[in-house]
């Protein structure tokens, strides 16, 4: 809670005691009062209690340790791509994906106006760097020079706090109310369409059985074996059953650079005859598979 910058801090404090008060409710998200994460708690569970944790590590702790019953945690961006370690994080938490939820993202430059009460013109812009990158030509056309920070809300209450007339921040639009800045542009995001995909985190798996009947993603990760044409093989497994792989990232264990892992989604849920086959012949040529979840597909896939 105290890694927050001090304008966020009181926020913090209340949210936290509310989930505290019924974790069964709480959902963890990583970053300040206002950010995007905050955001996609609220609009896939509008009855939950937000839980605010500074970083990706502490919203999955908060699950394993109970004070939330789910994470929601984003994954990747339509625009920028992965969010970094998530990859690593995910399997190593030894929770299960429970839910997916597509966030449309918009954002907003805010900053503290001057002694004269005009604002700008800036020299730097903070927030993740995510926001960064999904912003990246609007900086670059006006010389703002980009500043990494934990979190977009967060790095809104950081100009706050910092007073810095010549600071802004790249965050949603609820974080100038929630921090008192003043919104200098909106919807400077360099694709309207930007979307990230966030998925649900719980400590139990759904059932399988459960999703019978629906449209089911699958989340998993593997590590072929150390020969010629193992990946090969090891995809073919998926497209001789007619199952439709719409995810597929590498990603190295170790540095050593031996040995790579890759990240999947496929369409289906084990429990159907075509994804239970292509999961056995997945394994003949797999050092390692771990399914990390399967759960209701949020997004019809062209």
């Amino acid at each position: 809670m105290h890694s927050f910058p001090e304008p966020a801090l009181a926020l913090v404090g209340e949210m936290t005691q509310a989930a505290k008060a019924d974790p069964a409710r709480a959902v963890a998200f990583q970053g300040a009062p206002g950010c995007n994460g905050h955001r996609a708690a609220l609009e896939y569970d509008p009855d939950c209690l937000p839980l605010p944790c500074f970083s990706f590590e502490d919203a999955l702790d908060a699950v394993k340790d109970g004070q939330a019953a789910r994470a929601i945690i984003p994954i990747e961006n339509s625009q920028h791509g992965r969010v970094a370690d998530i990859h690593f994080l995910l399997p190593e938490s030894g929770l299960s994906i429970t839910g997916e939820y597509f966030l449309p993202i918009s954002y907003a430059v805010m900053a503290l106006p001057g002694a004269d009460g005009s604002v700008g013109p800036f020299a730097a812009a903070y927030s993740h760097p995510q926001a960064l990158g999904q912003t990246r030509h609007y900086l670059r056309a006006r010389g703002i020079v980009p500043m990494a920070y934990a979190d977009t809300a967060g790095a809104a209450a950081f100009v706050k706090e910092q007073g810095d007339p010549a600071a802004c921040a790249i965050a949603p639009r609820i974080a100038a109310e929630l921090y008192g800045l003043e919104i200098v542009a909106e919807g400077v995001e360099d694709a309207h369409d930007n979307t990230t995909r966030f998925v649900i985190l719980a400590k139990q798996p759904l059932d399988p059985a459960s999703l019978a009947g629906t449209r089911a993603m699958t989340t998993f990760v593997f590590e072929v074996n150390n020969q010629p044409a193992a990946l090969y093989k090891a995809l073919g497994s998926f497209a001789t059953n007619g199952v439709n792989m719409t995810k597929l990232e590498s990603y190295q264990k170790g540095a050593s650079f031996a040995a790579t892992t890759f990240y999947a989604d496929i369409e289906g849920a084990p429990g159907d005859p075509a994804v239970d086959q292509a999961i056995r012949e997945l394994a003949f040529h797999c050092k390692d598979i771990r399914l990390l979840g399967s759960y209701p597909q949020a997004r019809a896939r062209g």
